[in-house]
């Protein structure tokens, strides 16, 4: 009970010095035992990380149905097919990219021909702007769980991109929280599903009815303590690298806290690497995203937010919060998902396949150890996840099976043989992998944006790429 309340109190401590400006000297145990280039790497932005490792970036400003203000990421290649990766809770822009230019999906899409578009919900980091609102300072501002980042964010970032670039249509990737919004999207929402090419599901959440992640029951306590009074959770910081890397047993205990949320499995996630992970997680979010899974949890149902009885009849003419109709989700859905995913269980994937009309690729990774990040930042990802990715999803880009496919048809027959098939291209201008000890590299001057395309539904300003 001592270690609950301690951790509690962290979050709360995290939560409350979210703006504090901290002046922290990275020094003794970090410093002696990591590259410095990995430490320079967890202080950057997104927009800086492309920068270092030789790659254009852009920033782009969207603002919502209901006025909150995002930014995207983007790594440009103009007239390249587009496709849009939107990332997990407490996450950001950065999860693409953090383990590095071999490592990393977004850089591997931009390789493989591709203009990469990176988003950022509502109360994240790079994301936490509205017209009206301030969030530092306004409660109204706090309101939403992942329904509405679902129902308006990703529409506008669909438009956004597709504005800009003139394409019909996009692919999208989404990893955890990334999934659970576009279900949101595409079943109240679906006109939307006709501007998706398909949907690549990274460890999707939806139904919660097996998770298995001890630390659920603290963030339950956590909500019923402090919900009242916190909004923000846990947001963007220093606080985490100074409290995980002060000692080398600190440090261990991060790292369990870690893997007691995702899955361990030591194999695949490079540790030298953890202090990145830390300067970009957590990113910041909403309590009420947080309190929404667990209702799904207790509730073994894929519905919107519970506000009980009462206020259920207000909000939506019943007593009971309405489950999402996932028939309605119609654009291809590709899912991929691992047997040691402490977030988004075996049981509950195969449950939400029994339910969605149109699963297009059904990937379970045979590595018994792989967890809820593997898929994103393992150190086997780039050669056992990332080739058939990009193969089912070229593969619906031409129409899908029978449509001038043959040859992509058969290489992603190839891959159910055997996932190393593929010969994994080189990341153009790219600087040595992330993954190992880093090169520190140079920033260069990251390229300006193209002119502003028509969109009636989705203002779009754009700004210096320069953070």
């Amino acid at each position: 009970m001592t270690m609950t309340v301690m951790v509690i109190l962290v979050m709360v401590m995290m939560t409350t010095l979210e703006h504090t400006e901290l002046k922290w000297t990275y020094a003794g145990y970090l410093t002696d035992n990591f590259p410095q280039s990995v430490i320079e790497d967890g202080q950057l932005t997104t927009l800086q990380l492309l920068a270092k490792y030789k790659h254009p970036g852009e920033s782009h400003d969207v603002t919502t149905e209901d006025k909150y203000i995002l930014t995207m990421h983007r790594i440009p290649r103009p007239k390249a097919k587009p496709v849009l990766l939107v990332h997990g809770l407490q996450d950001s822009s950065a999860t693409w990219i953090l383990m590095g230019p071999e490592s990393g999906l977004g850089y591997y899409l931009y390789a493989n021909g591709y203009d990469v578009w990176m988003g950022n919900v509502r109360g994240n980091r790079y994301s936490r702007n509205h017209v009206k609102y301030n969030a530092s300072a306004d409660k109204a501002y706090w309101t939403f769980s992942w329904h509405e980042i679902g129902y308006y964010d990703i529409p506008a970032m669909i438009d956004t991109v597709l504005g800009k670039t003139g394409y019909q249509k996009l692919s999208y990737f989404g990893h955890s929280q990334g999934t659970t919004t576009f279900f949101v999207m595409a079943s109240t929402r679906p006109e939307y599903n006709a501007k998706v090419h398909s949907m690549s599901a990274l460890a999707p959440v939806a139904f919660m009815g097996h998770v298995k992640a001890p630390l659920l029951p603290l963030a339950r306590m956590g909500i019923v303590m402090f919900g009242d009074f916190l909004n923000n959770l846990m947001s963007h910081g220093t606080i985490a690298t100074m409290t995980c890397t002060i000692t080398p047993k600190m440090f261990k205990t991060c790292l369990n806290y870690f893997y007691d949320i995702v899955g361990k499995n030591t194999e695949e996630f490079n540790t030298t690497m953890f202090p990145v992970v830390l300067g970009h997680l957590p990113a910041g979010c909403n309590i009420k995203q947080l309190e929404h899974y667990i209702q799904l949890k207790s509730s073994q149902r894929f519905c919107q937010f519970d506000y009980e009885a009462k206020e259920n009849q207000r909000i939506y003419g019943r007593p009971t919060a309405p489950d999402y109709p996932l028939e309605k989700v119609t654009a291809p859905i590709a899912l991929y998902y691992a047997q040691n995913d402490y977030l988004s269980s075996v049981e509950d994937v195969q449950k939400l396949i029994k339910i969605l009309p149109n699963v297009v690729e059904n990937n379970m990774y045979p590595q018994k150890k792989w967890n809820h990040m593997d898929m994103v930042w393992g150190l086997s990802s780039r050669r056992l996840a990332q080739p058939k990715m990009l193969k089912v999803m070229q593969l619906w880009e031409n129409g899908g099976p029978g449509k001038n496919n043959e040859d992509v048809e058969e290489e992603v027959d190839a891959k159910e043989e055997d996932p190393e098939h593929e010969e994994v291209p080189e990341t153009t201008e790219a600087s040595s992998s992330s993954q190992e000890k880093v090169e520190e590299g140079e920033q260069e001057v990251i390229e300006e944006d193209s002119p502003v395309g028509d969109d009636d539904q989705v203002k779009d300003s754009d700004k210096s790429a320069t953070e």
